[in-house]
């Protein structure tokens, strides 16, 4: 009688220290049943379930996948509860949110590291998949708090004044679309590949379908039961595709997106689907990348730059055994330090343990599967007809704790090519896996045009400490990559490195790469959202922004709004102080005390034969200062602090006699915590002419 299936989590609240326990130990036992989330049930594995081996012992140890998913299902419960749900909540709201499950899933990183052992990850391997995905979560709920306003819309730039009187104006906004998020992931980062994508799509407003690579599948189920368990989610916000996508994708419209990462084959495969053609669904790939490393000219051996070259070279070969997208796959160099690196790499490179993921003496686990280990293989045989193997040999080598013919274990391999100008195939075909190819060049412009034969990359790295080299690489190879690292001394104890994407800057690349861009700070969420042009009169567009404009209508304060709480003052609430005569005494005084003696303000002719002035004119900052006199209420009240100011402009000279005024108005409301909040006012400086002199948006915490 076969073995029952066992699903993972079957204790109460997941999956517990029991199933942890029997997932280290390595025999054979029941297939794990790893499940769908659809339309608020989970789902079996059922029709077309396929076995997942353990990627250090072969064994078979889970299931997952069914055909019989309803898809359309899925759509409909993202679109009717999941959308609308999260859609009620402002940007605030969905911040605290992903902080909220940031901070539930620390207290379960060791048991996905555990559960990460199947896949042949290391536990450093599995540290920069779980934390660099929790982390990702709390990077977003920060720049959701601190870069996006307290409200549903996002503005995207200044108002625009489109007539003469300022009664017609535009403003670009953003507003999550109204459909759900498809994200097709890759099996090396089973946590960080959900998390990354997930954390902009939740603070967008917009509900999410996560399908998971199957053959990593069981961990980012785990990772999912978590985040469910948690209610920190609304119902619909989030489901789980373990297994096919069935029919989903040709049921999506121009309010979904597809985000996908994975191989160039299946983007193009995806991208000509007729649905998401013929709906214009928004898709974007992050896919094959050759990534290139380069030394510079300027670096000898023996310097910090080349150790840590050697170092950074190593580690993107032999961390994740070198399945990342954003792995180092070639390695250029002067043709002077070729074969000083090539010494320097191969001995480090010959040093690295490789073994059970779980022991602490292994440096390098197992690729995540026999299949994925072939394919490797054939690539390496590809680039091995134009370089030669200098290090690493894949028909001896040792493993420790562990059988190597039976697990999907490589050693790094590292090849060289003499001729890259004439190669084709070290340029265009990536082994995912632990192998790179060194190669020489003569000049930085000859390294760019190598870099740049990869036909677009996430990332390129280089090590130097010359600023000129530097930029010609930039302006030569930014327009061909994703992003640029620059490294030497003076960065490199806090350098996150070569491989690692960040999310706060732009993931994605050109041409091979996808053309895709993921993460980025806010320009990751604005993918999951539509830019809108609204045009209308300022009061309109007040009420639709939450944000005061110039020219609507104004509030008159009952009070001083110094005076009154965070929640008292409205949009709107202007005061307008008396005037101030800003006199020559004055002008001198300032000077005399700042030592702001600047000839505009201290030499009548001089400033006469100025094109701006039309003879000796008041201190900018000496404005400021008369500004805050007139506005500012004296007494102990509400406002806790000045925090700043922003967009300061000086739109006229202002000339001793003049006499100044200011307009202060309430712009914009954010919430910080339940005791304070932020106000940004409006502050517009004019003379007894009635002609603005000064604008800018005063930031002051008032208490709630």
């Amino acid at each position: 009688m076969a073995a029952r299936p066992r699903k993972i989590g079957a204790t109460p609240g997941g999956m517990g220290p029991a199933n942890g326990h029997l997932l280290r130990e390595r025999r054979a036992m029941a297939p794990l049943e790893v499940g769908s989330f659809a339309h608020g049930e989970w789902i079996a594995p059922g029709q077309g379930a396929r076995e997942i081996a353990d990627a250090v012992t072969g064994e078979v140890f889970a299931v997952a996948g069914n055909a019989a998913l309803d898809t359309g299902g899925m759509r409909d419960h993202a679109r009717a509860t999941g959308g609308p749900a999260l859609r009620a909540t402002g940007f605030h709201d969905r911040a605290r949110m992903l902080k909220a499950l940031a901070t539930h899933l620390e207290r379960f990183k060791d048991e996905l590291y555990r559960l990460s052992h199947r896949s042949g990850a290391t536990l450093a391997d599995a540290r920069i998949d779980i934390d660099g995905g929790i982390g990702t979560l709390f990077a977003y709920a920060s720049k959701g708090r601190r870069e996006m306003p307290d409200g549903q819309v996002y503005l995207d730039g200044g108002p625009e004044r489109l007539s003469r009187d300022g009664s017609f104006m535009g403003q670009h906004v953003c507003t999550p679309l109204h459909g759900v998020a498809v994200h097709i992931n890759a099996y090396n980062f089973p946590v960080w590949g959900m998390l990354e994508k997930l954390a902009p799509t939740l603070l967008a407003g917009m509900p999410a379908i996560v399908k998971p690579a199957t053959s990593t599948c069981y961990v980012t189920e785990a990772c999912v039961r978590r985040i469910l368990e948690s209610g920190v989610l609304p119902e619909g916000a989030l489901q789980l595709v373990c297994g096919g996508l069935g029919d989903l994708l040709d049921r999506l419209d121009c309010q979904d997106v597809v985000a996908f990462t994975g191989s160039a084959a299946t983007a193009r495969s995806l991208r000509v689907l007729p649905g998401l053609i013929g709906n214009s669904v928004r898709f974007t790939a992050e896919q094959d990348s050759l990534n290139a490393t380069i030394l510079g000219p300027d670096v000898a051996p023996g310097s910090p730059e080349f150790d840590l070259f050697v170092r950074e070279v190593h580690r993107e070969m032999t961390a994740k055994a070198g399945q990342k997208c954003t792995a180092i796959r070639r390695i250029l160099a002067p043709e002077a330090q070729v074969e000083a690196l090539i010494v320097a790499i191969s001995a480090r490179l010959s040093q690295t343990v490789i073994g059970a993921p779980e022991r602490e003496t292994t440096r390098m686990g197992a690729l995540v599967s026999i299949e994925q280990r072939r394919d490797v293989l054939e690539k390496a045989a590809i680039l091995a007809t134009e370089a030669e193997r200098v290090c690493g040999d894949p028909s001896a080598f040792e493993v420790h704790g562990a059988d190597a013919e039976r697990g999907a274990f490589l050693p790094p391999l590292l090849f060289h090519c003499d001729a890259p100008d004439r190669a084709a195939r070290v340029h265009d075909t990536e082994a995912f896996g632990p192998v790179a190819t060194i190669m020489g060049y003569g000049d930085p412009g000859h390294a760019v045009a190598l870099a740049n034969r990869g036909g677009g990359s996430l990332v390129a790295s280089v090590v130097t400490r010359d600023p000129a080299v530097a930029r010609e690489i930039t302006l030569g190879s930014g327009p061909f990559h994703g992003r640029l690292h620059f490294d030497n001394r003076a960065s490199m104890t806090a350098s996150t490195g070569h491989g690692s994407p960040l999310p706060h800057m732009v993931h994605g690349g050109p041409g091979r790469a996808g053309g895709g861009e993921e993460l980025g700070g806010v320009r990751g969420v604005l993918h999951y959202m539509q830019r809108t042009a609204i045009q209308g009169s300022p009061d309109i567009l007040t009420g639709i922004t939450g944000a005061w404009m110039p020219g609507a209508r104004e509030v008159s304060a009952p009070a001083h709004p110094f005076t009154r709480r965070f929640g008292e003052l409205a949009l709107g609430e202007t005061i307008r102080t008396g005037e101030r005569e800003v006199t020559l005494g004055d002008i001198e005084t300032f000077a005399s005390f700042t030592g702001d003696t600047f000839y505009a303000h201290m030499d009548e002719d001089a400033a006469a034969r100025n094109p701006f002035f039309p003879g000796r004119v008041a201190h900018g900052y000496l404005l400021l200062s008369f500004a805050a006199g007139l506005f500012v209420d004296p007494g102990e009240g509400p406002v806790l602090a000045n925090t700043g100011l922003d967009g300061l402009r000086f739109l006229k000279p202002v000339q001793p006699g003049a006499r100044i005024s200011v307009r202060l108005t309430v712009k914009a409301k954010t919430r910080r915590t339940g005791d304070y909040g932020e106000v940004r006012w409006h502050v517009t400086l004019s003379d007894h002419e009635g002609e603005a002199v000064a604008e800018y948006e005063l930031l002051t915490m008032n208490a709630y």
